[in-house]
């Protein structure tokens, strides 16, 4: 475990949240490089900030092996295992066997994160659904939760998903950055959505303010996508601009406003989401002076 001790002198004191309500940050990539010399204080002012249960995002095998060990270690850790649709072109028989054998530790509680991106192409479109369906077989064959990526995909993404709907069981799809009809067309498929510090962007993520509201709080989740995704409305500038759990507070701020909601409504019904759709059976959390937060509505 980290130890309460760390320093937390890396958030200015306007940005030293924390949640009224035990948060769950749905995608958090811990193994990214950024984290490597300071993951204890990361996760010591995530608990800080009331954010207690991380699901750290597996984008390929190593990565999820990776994040697997670490959720081994720390108490509230756990992760998804599978492959990004950028790396799609890695898929192999072997890959999923071995993908497999991970997904059944205890620790890793979705497949993914697997799916569709067809803004970057990466990986050429043909492998990226050979990568996919690939997955979806892993996830019918477990009964875990799908972990999605999707980007200018949502027409083919909801073709695919419709046609494995009766095989899966809980599907979300991750970091939503898409317009009203790609939404509606997910929720028609009984799947989760995941929203992210996109909603704080004026320049690109203005429009999901709208949208908010049209997500069924038994649907909705939250997560940073840390270290990237850093909101841009931030009351105060962060050095070295990386994004870290301990700020998924502001997100949830954010949202509960342009849902017309108290955020400790919200938080409170995002992380009973989260926990059901992962199979989680209790939120970590940890106490702290709230007077150490000066960044606390």
């Amino acid at each position: 475990m980290a130890s309460s001790n760390v320093s937390d002198d890396f958030l200015p004191d306007a940005l030293r949240f924390r949640s009224p309500h035990p948060l769950v940050d749905i995608g958090a990539n811990l193994t990214h490089d950024s984290f490597r010399h300071d993951l204890d204080a990361v996760i010591d002012r995530a608990r800080r900030a009331n954010v207690g249960t991380l699901i750290l995002t597996g984008s390929d095998f190593d990565h999820s092996e990776q994040a697997a060990v670490l959720a081994e270690h720390y108490q509230g850790l756990y992760t998804t295992a599978g492959l990004h649709p950028h790396v799609a072109d890695q898929w192999s028989d072997d890959l999923g066997r071995n993908l497999a054998a991970l997904q059944r530790r205890p620790e890793v509680v979705a497949v993914g994160e697997c799916g569709l991106d067809y803004n970057r192409n990466f990986s050429v479109p043909r492998d990226q659904e050979t990568a996919f369906e690939g997955q979806l077989q892993l996830a019918a064959e477990s009964g875990l939760p799908l972990f999605i990526h999707e980007r200018d995909a949502g027409q083919r993404m909801r073709e695919i998903l419709k046609a494995w709907r009766d095989d899966i069981t809980h599907a979300v799809i991750h970091c939503f950055t898409a317009d009203r009809e790609t939404l509606h067309g997910y929720l028609d498929l009984d799947l989760h959505v995941g929203l992210t510090g996109w909603l704080c962007d004026e320049r690109r993520g203005h429009h999901l303010r709208d949208l908010v509201g049209d997500i069924p709080l038994n649907r909705l989740m939250v997560e940073t996508d840390c270290p990237y995704l850093l909101p841009r409305n931030l009351p105060a500038k962060l050095k070295g601009r990386r994004h870290e759990p301990a700020l998924l507070p502001w997100i949830v701020r954010e949202i509960a406003h342009w849902r017309g909601m108290t955020e400790d409504a919200l938080a409170y019904a995002t992380t009973t989401t989260a926990m059901a759709f992962f199979g989680l059976k209790e939120v970590t959390t940890h106490c702290t002076d709230d007077s150490q937060h000066a960044g606390e509505a």
